[in-house]
């Protein structure tokens, strides 16, 4: 309720069993029930990277790149079975992580081998995710994560010279593109394939997930870079819970407006 009290319209769902059962059929009836008795629109779902994270930390985590084919299988059965959310709430976007962000391990309490960020299994599990998406009349958005494959300039090489036949496009995180370099050019880089996004912020050292203009983006400079490649679509707020819900919504307000007057003044 505090969500839409607030003036948000719409939201992402992110698809990990610790905080939604994508697998239990009656939580999709109860989220279709949430969402009509809150008018939000459910715009996208995260599909599943990991089965909790407690205290930042990750547990369970899943590669779509895994060189492991097993362990590649596991994270596909897992987004097939996020996407059975679609027909019950119909949602637009599914947001894909490639692989896994350098940053974490493997869930195994190891430091992240080369093997899950593998190019040829990543290709793999794109052309495989969007037919099984396509099923559902869900397009599949690849997100700009720090890791080699998936930077903006990766994924575009990737969607434009080896996918060239597949309806897929990016999610722009704007904190990671931030960690990663160039946040202006990562937005000129992506030209003609963003579908959707995840806004935060950070200072460019960690992936901090604060509430925009917070951290060390200029986000005049952001939005404008933005709407010259043609974007207008959904600014999808993905701020870290800092202990006071509420708190996190009334700041999060004040930068959406923020983030509209300069969307609309460029």
């Amino acid at each position: 309720m505090h969500v839409a009290a607030h003036g948000f319209e719409t939201i992402e769902l992110f698809a990990t069993r610790a905080h939604f059962d994508y697998r239990d059929p009656a939580a999709s009836v109860q989220l279709g029930e949430w969402l009509a008795d809150t008018r939000l629109q459910l715009h996208s779902v995260h599909a599943p990277i990991v089965d909790a994270i407690r205290q930042g930390a990750w547990v369970g985590s899943y590669s779509t790149a895994a060189g492991d084919e097993a362990r590649r299988r596991a994270a596909l059965a897992e987004i097939e079975a996020a996407l059975e959310i679609a027909r019950v709430v119909p949602f637009g976007y599914l947001v894909v992580h490639l692989g896994m962000p350098v940053a974490h391990g493997d869930g195994r309490g190891e430091t992240l081998p080369a093997r899950e960020n593998q190019p040829d299994a990543a290709r793999r599990s794109v052309e495989e995710i969007v037919a099984l998406a396509a099923k559902v009349d869900v397009k599949v958005a690849l997100e700009v994560i720090p890791n080699p494959l998936s930077s903006a300039a990766a994924l575009t090489r990737l969607i434009e010279e080896t996918l060239e036949d597949v309806d897929v496009g990016v999610c722009l995180d704007f904190g990671h593109a931030h960690l990663m370099g160039d946040l202006g050019e990562a937005i000129e880089t992506l030209s003609g394939h963003l579908w959707t996004t995840h806004v935060h912020d950070n200072r460019g050292r960690r992936d901090d997930h604060l509430v925009p203009y917070q951290g060390g983006i200029d986000w005049d400079l952001a939005m404008m870079a933005t709407q010259k490649i043609g974007y207008d679509d959904v600014l999808m707020l993905e701020v870290a819970d800092t202990g006071d819900p509420v708190d996190v919504l009334r700041r999060s307000t004040k930068a959406r407006e923020r983030l509209e007057k300069a969307f609309v003044v460029y």
